[in-house]
């Protein structure tokens, strides 16, 4: 869909046009459908879960940015509720009850320092990413967190592939450096940047919550 064509059904879906809204839905529908069916492999969870991000957007559309592509946002609506269920649902493999048994260096303590662990890593994806301005915290998304390759970025956002590559290396510095002003993180005892952005960024697939 083109950015003009998007802009002006969103315009119209805030002001109540009912037709707009629904175009604006099969305009993505089949897109979201096949991208959590490659995330759940599960016809019946992608639907489900297609369906509820549809219903996420009818909520809060009059709260969409529109800085940001339509397609990015309910792509991050669908990518989180995703998160949630495999989270709420996963079971337990056999393997970590047989790993959570305990030996030497497990306990309350060994666990309680890995969820601090934990905690500190999702706090500095999103003290990373709060320190990146709109369009770079897009495409860091859509290249980190959606897997999307430079050129499908740029195809999507009508945005020459170097400068999506220029965003992407000016983000990681951002962040980088944000988290060392932060504090909160333990980087390696490095104080490089770029060294620091990357691992951050590593983390941005499964951290964030946009």
């Amino acid at each position: 869909m083109e950015r003009a064509h998007e802009l002006e059904l969103i315009q119209r879906a805030k002001r109540g046009d009912a037709a707009a809204l629904g175009a604006l839905i099969d305009g993505h529908r089949d897109s979201l459908h096949h991208f959590l069916l490659r995330l759940t492999r599960r016809e019946d969870v992608a639907e489900d879960i297609g369906q509820e991000a549809f219903v996420r957007v009818l909520r809060n559309l009059d709260r969409f940015d529109e800085r940001f592509r339509f397609s990015t946002w309910i792509f991050t609506i669908a990518r989180r509720l995703w998160i949630n269920h495999i989270q709420k649902f996963r079971p337990i493999p056999d393997s970590d009850v047989v790993g959570s048994r305990p030996g030497e260096g497990d306990g309350p303590e060994a666990l309680a320092e890995t969820t601090e662990h934990r905690a500190r890593v999702a706090g500095a994806v999103e003290v990373g990413l709060a320190a990146l301005n709109p369009r770079q915290r897009e495409i860091v998304e859509l290249f980190h967190g959606r897997e999307l390759s430079i050129q499908e970025i740029a195809f999507r956002l009508e945005l020459p592939v170097g400068t999506i590559k220029s965003h992407l290396f000016r983000a990681r510095r951002r962040m980088g450096a944000a988290v060392i002003e932060d504090g909160r993180f333990d980087p390696g005892r490095s104080d490089d940047e770029h060294a620091i952005g990357d691992e951050v960024l590593d983390r941005v697939g499964t951290e964030v919550k946009a």
